[in-house]
C-alpha cells in the first residue's frame, strides 16, 4: 500500500506536498461530479418533457431508475474496489459515466434516455461509494481526516453547483450539454487517478460480490415501481399491475434468501434484530425521502406552476442546496458535542414544519428563505445518519451498518420518486398537467412534511434512554 509524503513543518501535523494535492483533487472531482449531475438534472426536467413532447412525472424514471441501479449496486461497487482495487474500479467507473453521458446527450426519446440514466447509475455506484476510500487508503496518518473533510466539502459543493448549473444549460445552452459536461470532469479526474494514484486492496477482503444479491433486489423494486407508476394506467386490479406486485415481492423474498445464504452478503440482514440501528436508519430513510421529493417536485413547481426560467428556478434552489450543502458538511462537528440522535430529530422537525410553511409561502423572497431552512433540516436529517446508527452496533458490524444505511436511504428515495409521481397524477386528474397543478404537487409536500414530523417522533424514545459513554463515531454520509 502506498503512503503518499509530505513535508514535515511541526510535530504532529504534516503539510500536504503536490502529489497528495493531486489524490485529493481526484477523489472531489469524482464527488463533485456524481453530485452535481443529479441535482442539475432535476431543472432539466420539465425541458425534456417539452422536447420530447411527454408529461413531466413520465420523466421521474431518470431520477428514480438513476437511483435504483446506485443503491442497488453501490455495496458492490464498493466491495469489489477493495477486491480488485480501488483506483482501478473508480477509473472504470469515470470511464463508463463518461461514455453514458454522451449517450444521454444523444437520446432522441425519453425511453433512450432513461435506460441511459439507469446505467449511467450503475456506472456511479463505481464512484461514488469509493472517492472517500481512495483518499483513505492513501493518506494513513493525521492528514486523513483533513483530506477527507475536503473530498466531502466537494460533494457538498456539487450539491449546490448542480441546481445552477442545470438552469443555467437548460436555458442558455442545452440540457444536452449538461450531460457533456461530465466528459472532461470524467477525464481530470481519471487521469489524475491514473498519474498519482497507487492501487491498493483490502488483503483480507473475500472475492465474492454477491451479484445474484443485487440484481434481484434491484429487479424486486424495479417491478415494485412499474405496478405503481402504471397501475392508474392500466388499472390497480389488473392482471399486468398485479403481475409486476407479485413477481416484486417473490424477487424480494429471494433476495432474502440469498442473503442469508450467501457467505458475503450484499446486506447483513441480522442488523435488522438490532431495533435502535432500524429506529434511525428508518428515521434517515424518511429524511432522504423528504429531500428527494422536495428536490423533485419543487423543479416542477417552481417552472410550470410558478412560470419561472429554468435559470432563475435554479437560482432559487440555490437556498435549498447551500443549506443542505452546509448542514451535511457540519452535523460531523455537531454531533461532537451533541448526540447524534438527538441532533436528527431536531433536523426532521425544522425541516417538516419549514416544509409546511413552503406550502403556503407566496411571495418568492419567503419562498427562497424558508427553502434554504427546509435545505437545513433535510440536511441534517440524513447526514447524521451514519454517525447516529454507528452507536449501536459493535465496531465489527460498523462497515455493515454503513453498508445497509447508504443502501436504504438512496432505495427508499428512489421508491418514493416514483409513488410520488403517481400519486400526483392522481391528485391532479391527469398526467398531462399534473407537473403544473400548483395544489396537487404542495398537497404531495404536505405529505412528505407530516412523514418528516412522524420521523422525528419515531427518535424521542432513544434520545430519553441515557447513551453508554464513548466516542462517538466522527463522518457523514454524503447526499442522495
Amino acid at each position: 500500500m502506498s503512503v503518499g509524503k509530505a513535508e514535515t513543518v511541526a510535530p504532529g501535523r504534516r503539510l500536504f506536498s503536490g502529489r497528495d494535492h493531486a489524490v485529493i483533487a481526484a477523489a472531489s472531482l469524482s464527488m463533485l461530479l456524481v453530485q452535481m449531475d443529479w441535482f442539475a438534472l432535476n431543472l432539466m426536467l420539465p425541458v425534456i418533457a417539452r422536447e420530447f413532447s411527454t408529461p413531466t412525472t413520465n420523466l421521474q424514471w431518470l431520477v428514480s431508475g438513476y437511483m435504483l441501479t446506485l443503491g442497488a449496486l453501490m455495496i458492490t461497487g464498493g466491495r469489489a474496489a477493495d477486491v480488485h482495487g480501488r483506483r482501478t474500479v473508480i477509473v472504470w467507473g469515470l470511464v463508463g459515466f463518461a461514455v453514458v453521458s454522451v449517450v444521454c446527450s444523444a437520446a432522441q426519446n425519453e425511453v433512450w434516455l432513461v435506460v441511459a440514466r439507469v446505467v449511467q447509475g450503475a456506472t456511479a455506484a463505481l464512484i461514488f461509494p469509493v472517492a472517500v476510500a481512495v483518499v483513505s487508503a492513501y493518506f494513513r496518518d493525521d492528514r486523513q481526516g483533513r483530506a477527507v473533510g475536503t473530498v466531502l466539502a466537494f460533494s457538498a459543493i456539487g450539491v449546490a453547483l448542480g441546481p445552477f448549473v442545470g438552469g443555467v444549460f437548460a436555458e442558455h445552452v442545452s440540457w444536452r450539454a449538461v450531460f457533456l459536461l461530465n466528459v472532461p470532469v470524467c477525464a481530470v479526474a481519471a487521469f489524475l487517478m491514473l498519474r498519482f494514484v497507487t492501487d491498493t486492496r483490502d488483503e483480507e477482503a473475500g472475492n465474492g460480490l454477491d451479484l445474484p444479491g443485487a440484481v434481484t433486489v434491484a429487479l424486486g423494486l424495479t417491478a415494485v415501481m412499474i405496478a405503481v407508476d402504471q397501475g392508474g394506467h392500466w388499472g390497480w386490479a389488473s392482471a399486468a399491475t398485479l403481475a409486476c406486485l407479485a413477481a416484486g415481492a417473490l424477487l424480494l423474498i429471494l433476495f432474502v434468501v440469498i442473503e442469508r445464504r450467501t457467505a458475503e452478503p450484499l446486506l447483513d440482514l441480522s442488523l435488522l434484530r438490532n431495533v435502535p440501528f432500524v429506529t434511525v436508519t428508518l428515521a434517515g430513510c424518511v429524511s432522504n425521502i423528504g429531500y428527494c421529493l422536495v428536490a423533485v417536485l419543487s423543479a416542477l413547481y417552481l417552472q410550470q406552476a410558478r412560470g419561472l426560467s429554468p435559470l432563475n428556478a435554479g437560482l432559487v434552489f440555490l437556498a435549498l442546496s447551500v443549506g443542505a450543502g452546509a448542514a451535511s458538511y457540519w452535523s460531523g462537528h455537531l454531533a461532537q458535542r451533541w448526540r447524534p440522535e438527538a441532533l436528527m430529530a431536531d433536523g426532521l422537525l425544522l425541516s417538516g414544519a419549514s416544509l409546511l410553511a413552503l406550502t403556503w409561502a407566496e411571495p418568492l423572497a419567503l419562498y427562497t428563505a424558508v427553502f434554504a431552512v427546509v435545505g437545513i433540516g433535510l440536511g441534517l436529517g440524513w447526514a447524521l445518519t451514519n454517525v447516529a446508527t454507528q452507536s449501536y452496533v459493535p465496531a465489527s458490524r460498523l462497515a455493515a451498518a454503513s453498508g445497509l444505511v447508504l443502501t436504504s436511504l438512496v432505495l427508499m428515495g428512489a421508491v418514493a420518486v416514483s409513488v410520488a409521481a403517481t400519486v400526483l397524477e392522481v391528485l391532479s386528474g391527469s398526467e398531462q398537467k399534473a407537473a403544473s397543478d400548483g395544489s396537487a404537487i404542495e398537497s404531495v409536500l404536505r405529505g412528505a412534511a407530516l412523514l418528516l414530523l412522524v420521523g422525528a417522533a419515531s427518535l424521542l424514545p432513544l434520545i430519553r434512554v441515557p447513551r453508554k459513554p464513548g466516542p462517538v463515531p466522527r463522518g457523514n454520509l454524503p447526499s442522495l
